[in-house]
């Protein structure tokens, strides 16, 4: 007989749509990386961007060869975990308190992310402490890894002015 396990916070309902992911993100075209949750487990999310040949940083990186900036995947992982940090917490953004990224460790780029890809992303927390929280994660398309890394998350109370 197994026991059904609860979580020890509330998950949306998943998928999670764009109007949900805006919630839970601060972030606004253009700089809004996720467009979709699809799962969300005790200590883990999954999630993807769709990469558009609209996409504005594809207009300029590189013109004859459009592809995805190495530091925009790691800012998509970024935000794939702060919502995961949000959703973790049962809290969302307010003006006194975000998840804000606070550094990656052992980035490793292994395939480039062109117009037309899927850019799935996966976070996995790993240690969590004093509001300071670390996540392993995974960034592929069509199941070959594109970018692996570390990403540090940081809690926030800010103080009104």
């Amino acid at each position: 007989m197994t026991e059904s396990k609860s979580l020890p916070f509330t998950v949306p309902e998943l998928p999670m749509n764009i109007q949900t992911i805006r919630e839970y993100l601060p972030h606004r075209y253009p700089f809004l990386l996720v467009d979709r949750v699809t799962d969300v487990t005790e200590n883990g999310i999954v999630g993807y961007k769709n990469v558009s040949i609209n996409e504005e940083f594809l207009q300029g990186h590189f013109p004859n060869y459009p592809i995805m900036p190495g530091v925009l995947i790691v800012e998509a992982m970024a935000q794939i975990s702060g919502i995961l940090g949000f959703v973790m917490n049962n809290v969302k953004p307010s003006p006194d308190s975000l998840f804000l990224f606070a550094g990656a460790e052992k980035i490793r780029f292994k395939k480039q992310v062109v117009a037309g890809d899927q850019l799935v992303l996966k976070s996995e927390l790993v240690m969590q402490k004093r509001g300071i929280y670390k996540y392993n994660c995974v960034a592929s398309v069509d199941g070959i890894v594109a970018t692996t890394a570390e990403i540090i998350i940081s809690h926030q109370k800010l103080e009104q002015a």
